[in-house]
């Protein structure tokens, strides 16, 4: 009798607390650290930026949670493969060599790339090809193996320092250790409106900025292109410009 009075009451416990459910998938976005204006870690330690904002409506209206994890740029495909991160949506540039790797998104932005001096530099864009000066450049970016290689190709004289983030190349060249940077648009203009610095012309290829999944992730890489369609079709894919943007 006590052991039927034991299974009874553990029936009964099943049946007040339900079945089990299963924990919600939390996407892991893996993104850039200091890639103002499209994603960084804010003072309070909050990842934001116009593709972490833009992830979070596409999130909320696709129906799937999403976390924002920064992961050095060097190494960011290699953690996307290991399935460290579930997706990169981080000012990504869509690239031969990478689609090699991963599937890229339809493209949602398309930036050019610019040199950066300091504010009372006299030198030109055309000058830094042929002078003896050091260009300060982001490891691990599309713009960066352009540059690379077609310095080697032409002989252009300059030489490129490396660099964690264009920010860090930013200070450095306020603080009078290289004479220029050279980087996506965005990040120029976020530190022109911040530092002593200025734009001064433009180098290289237009380049166009995807999300990026591992190859066998189609579900997810449908869910992100209906996202972005979703996204640019609703007013606040102006009001994310306008924010981010267009300040």
């Amino acid at each position: 009798m006590l052991k039927r009075a034991a299974f009874v009451i553990a029936c009964l416990l099943c049946m007040v607390a339900g079945p089990a459910v299963a924990e919600e998938k939390v996407f892991i976005n893996g993104i850039d650290a200091n890639y103002p204006p499209f994603a960084f870690v804010d003072q309070s330690g909050k990842p934001s930026g116009f593709d972490v904002d833009a992830v979070d409506w596409i999130a909320a209206k696709m129906g799937f949670k999403v976390k924002h994890v920064p992961v050095d740029w060097d190494g960011i495909i290699p953690n996307l493969l290991a399935k460290k991160i579930d997706f990169i949506c981080s000012g990504m540039t869509i690239t031969p060599e990478r689609a090699e790797k991963v599937n890229f998104t339809t493209p949602y932005w398309e930036v050019k790339n610019v040199f950066v001096t300091k504010k009372d530099s006299k030198l030109t864009a055309e000058e830094i090809y042929g002078k003896d000066v050091t260009v300060g450049m982001q490891a691990g970016t599309s713009e960066a193996k352009w540059m690379a290689e077609e310095k080697e190709k032409q002989g252009w004289k300059f030489t490129i320092k490396y660099y964690d983030s264009a920010p860090m190349a930013i200070e450095d060249l306020v603080n009078g250790r290289i004479e220029a940077a050279a980087m996506n648009y965005p990040p120029a203009r976020d530190a022109e409106k911040k530092k002593p610095v200025q734009i001064i012309g433009i180098f290289g290829e237009v380049e166009e900025f995807g999300a990026a999944v591992r190859k066998e992730d189609k579900e997810l890489l449908d869910k992100l292109n209906k996202g972005f369609e979703l996204l640019k079709a609703d007013p606040y894919w102006e009001e994310l410009i306008a924010k981010h943007l267009n300040k």
